[in-house]
C-alpha cells in the first residue's frame, strides 16, 4: 500500500518537472493550469474483497486543468453480487448498493492519444446481505488511491482502465481492491 501511494507521489511530482524548466528557462508554464477541460466516463468495475467479488456500472465526471492536473467524482450501483457463508448461513447473497468517491488526479502525457494516471480520493461504499429476512447494511468510507490508463481513439473517444484500492476506515470492513474499465467521452 505504501509502495503505490509513494509510486503516484513520484509520478504527480515527474509530471512538474518539465513544467518548473521550461518555467526557468524563461518560457510560459501556462499549460500547467490553463486550458480546463471536461470528461466523463462509464464502464464496468469488478470489486473485490478477499472471499467477495461484487460488480458495479461506474460512472464518473471530471474537469482537467492544463496537462498534469484533474478532479473527479465517481459513483457507482451494484449490479453482481456474489455468495459467501455468515455467521453459519450458507449462501449469503452481497451487494454492493452504491459507492462514492471524490478525487486528485495526476495525468502524465505519454504521447498524443496515451495518458497514465495516478489519483487519491476518498469515499464512501454501502452494501447488503440479507440473512434469514434480516438485510444488515455494510457500509464504510475509505481513503482511496489507484493508476491507470487512458487511450484516445479520436480526440474525443477513448476507453481507460484503472486499479483503485479503497482503504476501509471502518474497523470490521476488509480493504478492497477495485478494477475498472469504461469508455472515456471528453466534452
Amino acid at each position: 500500500m505504501k509502495a503505490l501511494i509513494t509510486a503516484a507521489s513520484a509520478l504527480a511530482l515527474c509530471a512538474l518537472i518539465p513544467e518548473v524548466a521550461s518555467a526557468q528557462a524563461g518560457a510560459a508554464p501556462a499549460t500547467v493550469i490553463s486550458g480546463l477541460t471536461y470528461y466523463g466516463t462509464l464502464g464496468y468495475d469488478d470489486t473485490s474483497l478477499s472471499h467477495i467479488n461484487l460488480g458495479s456500472i461506474q460512472a464518473r465526471l471530471g474537469a482537467r486543468y492544463g496537462q498534469y492536473f484533474g478532479a473527479e467524482v465517481e459513483g457507482a450501483w451494484g449490479v453482481a453480487g456474489d455468495k459467501i457463508s455468515v455467521a453459519g448461513a450458507p449462501d449469503v447473497k452481497m451487494k454492493q448498493d452504491s459507492q462514492e468517491a471524490i478525487y486528485g488526479v495526476g495525468f502524465l502525457p505519454i504521447s498524443p492519444n496515451i495518458d497514465l494516471l495516478a489519483r487519491v480520493g476518498y469515499g464512501h461504499t454501502s452494501g447488503t446481505g440479507p440473512v434469514a429476512g434480516v438485510t444488515p447494511g455494510l457500509k464504510g468510507d475509505s481513503w482511496n488511491f489507484g493508476v491507470g490508463g487512458q487511450y484516445s481513439f479520436d480526440g474525443k473517444n477513448g476507453v481507460r482502465l484503472d486499479y483503485t484500492r479503497e482503504d476501509f476506515q471502518n474497523r470490521g470492513v476488509e480493504d478492497a481492491n477495485v478494477w475498472s474499465i469504461a469508455y472515456v467521452r471528453k466534452f
